[in-house]
């Protein structure tokens, strides 16, 4: 029998530490949690997608009483992002959530549906994606999907 070992890289900070530009794509995705619409669980993502231009293009989730016929604020932001600007690679992501009158204190990460579309943005654009995973105690960066998706489906080549 064979073992391997799998390890994450995954930087933690507080938001006062993060560059200016960085703090900005947090405070984009902050501002989306309150553009979602979520009646049922009462928890609000919100995401900032930084592309290869400057542009910022952000997300929330949106759900349905038919579940699972809603769309997570990851996958919502950059949908969009991959359709209105294709040849724009993606650079970056935050992501925040809202619930309970408050931002949640610890980072919350992408469901494994968004990490797998995730995945094909950086491998459409052949570069990996920083991720910003924004809590009120920490923030979270991790410098590529591959940290949290370590064994991905890829599609045979």
């Amino acid at each position: 029998m064979k073992k391997i070992n799998i390890t994450a890289k995954i930087q933690i900070c507080e938001y006062n530490e993060l560059c200016p530009e960085e703090k900005k794509l947090i405070n984009f995705a902050k501002e989306f949690c309150f553009r979602a619409y979520a009646p049922y669980s009462r928890f609000q993502v919100g995401v900032a997608v930084l592309l290869a231009n400057g542009e910022i293009v952000t997300g929330s989730n949106q759900e349905n009483a038919a579940f699972p016929s809603g769309l997570c604020a990851e996958r919502t932001a950059l949908f969009y992002a991959n359709s209105q600007y294709p040849e724009q690679a993606v650079k970056a992501m935050a992501i925040t959530a809202y619930t309970q009158g408050d931002f949640v204190e610890r980072p919350i990460s992408p469901c494994g549906a968004c990490r797998q579309v995730i995945l094909e943005t950086e491998k459409r654009y052949g570069n990996p994606i920083r991720i910003f995973l924004y809590g009120k105690s920490e923030t979270y960066i991790i410098e590529g999907i591959n940290d949290l998706l370590p064994l991905a489906f890829n599609s045979i080549e």
